[in-house]
């Protein structure tokens, strides 16, 4: 394991290096069957990178629904690298006959299979109020696969749900009514230490 994510950087680090060189982050999408799949490959492929600071994430629960992982405890840990958002949904239904890789079936009989937005199982309010949270600053850009939906409807559906989870962030406390502030010498005066 070692030797491969060790030539995997190999092959990445001059790219990399291009990328810092011109102040661009490049965003690697976790996802199942790939070379970073969890955290887990991701945190040894940046090790192997000496943790350069341009292998960032591209953010896709989706791909944390499919593999029965906690797409917002992945939040908590990696959003310091998170970049981009792919919002997409998908669902994941085991059986006793398939669960996780539940391929060589057509998708609408796979226990993991992606759904237009909001048909899945991906809470979405979470994962807005988590990247707000945090301050992710990035687009929040749809990715539509479904093995039921027609394109044309997930597409029409998408661009509004989107825009219904953004969350507008507050200019000041929730509790600062007056809009005030905080003065520090009235606080003093009427606690009775000045």
């Amino acid at each position: 394991m070692e030797t491969g994510f060790k030539e995997l950087a190999n092959r990445w680090l001059p790219i990399l290096n291009e990328m810092d060189a011109n102040g661009v982050d490049l965003c690697y999408e976790i996802h199942p069957g790939e070379d970073l799949h969890d955290g887990a490959s991701y945190e040894q492929f940046l090790a192997a990178t000496g943790n350069h600071n341009r292998a960032c994430l591209l953010y896709d629960p989706s791909h944390f629904v499919l593999q029965a992982m906690d797409y917002l405890a992945y939040i908590d840990i990696y959003h310091e690298k998170i970049r981009m958002f792919h919002v997409k949904d998908a669902e994941f239904n085991p059986t006793g006959r398939s669960g996780v890789y539940g391929g060589y079936q057509g998708w609408i009989d796979r226990p993991g299979r992606f759904r237009s937005l909001g048909d899945g199982q991906v809470d979405f309010k979470a994962v807005f109020s988590k990247l707000t949270q945090y301050d992710f600053s990035g687009w929040a850009v749809m990715e539509w696969e479904c093995c039921m939906k027609h394109p044309e409807d997930g597409a029409r559906e998408g661009a509004p749900f989107i825009k219904d989870h953004i969350i507008r962030v507050t200019e000041k406390a929730f509790d600062d009514f007056a809009g005030t502030g905080a003065d520090e010498n009235l606080n003093r005066r009427i606690l009775g230490l000045q």
